[in-house]
């Protein structure tokens, strides 16, 4: 089955969201970086998308802002990027108007390898979408990286446990969900 490995909203953008902690990123990007190495090694194509939301210089999610850029501690070289404007990847397209699942299925790509920010949202969002679409998933759970969230009630959740509730919910489902060392390319 032929793979495609998915970096989605790995930006420098959410450095300036107000909830952005450094506390998980050394792990999330050792996790990732070494995904994308295997990848090239394997031949697997590396595929990243970016969320882009033209809401003005100011906004951290807009061209202008100069943040729709990979993290500088990672090293991607994408072999195609595409940009997105809403929390599924599987919308997102080239520059040239291809979507991402035009892209794949044109390229004979059956399965996705999941990655990037964050867990429960563009990446959780991405899997479903897939899935429904027919694709096989691997869910790479400790290249994703996600934040402590607080719901309404006032009750915070932490990272470790938007994590469990993520795999808790995608496995067997949605997609095999494995640390990112066990996942093959």
């Amino acid at each position: 089955m032929k793979s495609a490995l998915l970096v989605i909203d790995v930006q420098q953008s959410f450095t300036r969201r107000p909830y952005w902690d450094e506390a998980e990123l050394p792990a999330f990007v050792q996790s990732l970086q070494q995904l994308v190495n295997r990848a090239r090694q394997a031949g697997v194509p590396v595929l990243q998308v970016f969320h882009v939301d033209e809401a003005g210089p100011e906004y951290a999610f807009s061209h202008e802002s100069g943040l729709i850029k990979t993290l500088p501690q990672l090293d991607i070289h994408p072999t195609e990027v595409f940009t997105k404007a809403v929390h599924s990847a599987m919308f997102a397209s080239t520059r040239n108007g291809r979507s991402l699942d035009y892209w794949l299925r044109t390229n004979g790509i059956q399965r996705l390898i999941v990655t990037g920010i964050r867990t429960e949202q563009c990446c959780e969002t991405t899997t479903r979408h897939a899935s429904d679409l027919g694709y096989s998933v691997t869910y790479a759970m400790d290249a994703t990286l996600t934040f402590p969230m607080v719901s309404e009630s006032g009750r915070t959740y932490s990272a470790e446990e938007i994590r469990d509730r993520t795999a808790l919910v995608l496995e067997g489902r949605f997609a095999q969900v494995q640390r990112a060392a066990a996942v093959a390319m």
